[in-house]
């Protein structure tokens, strides 16, 4: 049976470095793209925050999980006041019933995507 011998030149790490370099930050910066693409839009917040630095993707808000993995429902009290108030409400309440958050997965998805192109869900 004829055998194959490969030879593997001498710093072929260092030789490809750079190409898997940018093919990384192409990558991130794709998954942070199709992230704001995916992400719910109330005030766009969460959506400006999603950045690609170098070969990683970050999200620059600290309620962004609620958005990924949605909420139970929960009950809101004050913290520092008596009362809750916001634009719009009729008047101050010491209590909201929050009904939960259904789960939007942008990020998981967003990832997927570049995971396996042929799968664009």
């Amino acid at each position: 049976m004829p055998y194959v011998r490969v030879t593997m030149t001498p710093g072929w790490q260092r030789l490809i470095r750079p190409a898997l370099r940018r093919t990384e930050n192409e990558l991130a910066e794709a998954v942070a793209r199709d992230a704001r693409g995916l992400v719910g839009v109330d005030s766009g917040d969460l959506k400006r925050t999603i950045k690609a630095r170098g070969n990683r993707v970050y999200v620059g808000t600290s309620y962004w999980h609620h958005h990924e993995y949605g909420t139970r429902p929960h009950l809101i009290l004050p913290r520092h006041k008596q009362a809750l108030y916001w634009p719009g409400a009729r008047h101050p309440v010491a209590r909201v019933h929050h009904p939960g958050t259904a789960p939007n997965p942008f990020l998981r998805t967003a990832l997927r995507r570049r995971r396996n192109p042929r799968d664009r869900r």
